[in-house]
């Protein structure tokens, strides 16, 4: 698949978005708090350093989602069955997605303390 076109690799990055949007709920959860999160900054208006860092902090989470769920349907594929190591795998992917949360939460609790005042 190397040396594709850019029009061709933009429909399978986007095919690709829209299959996990589809598929998965924890992403569908995290753009449904993303899109709250923009109309609470179009509402407040914040100084533009607070739209970059609590967007960089939606697209470490959006990403990391991302990832976990191709490294999920990978697994699932290769291995369908139960195995300790792939288990292990998961979970490691998923505790990624949690460490993202938190670093967007804590964005969050950053700019209500200090964006808003």
């Amino acid at each position: 698949m190397k040396g594709q076109p850019f029009g061709k690799r933009l429909g399978f990055a986007l095919h690709g978005l829209r299959l996990a949007v589809a598929r998965e709920r924890s992403l569908r959860t995290h753009l449904l708090a993303a899109t709250a999160l923009l109309a609470v900054l179009l509402a407040t208006r914040p100084a533009p350093l607070w739209w970059v860092l609590l967007a960089l902090a939606v697209g470490l989470v959006l990403v990391a989602e991302l990832f976990n769920s191709a490294l999920e349907t990978l697994l699932d594929h290769l291995h369908p069955g139960q195995h300790p190591e792939i288990g292990t795998a998961k979970d490691i992917a998923a505790g990624a997605v949690l460490v993202a949360c938190a670093v967007a939460v804590l964005a969050g609790a950053a700019f209500l303390l200090y964006g808003l005042a």
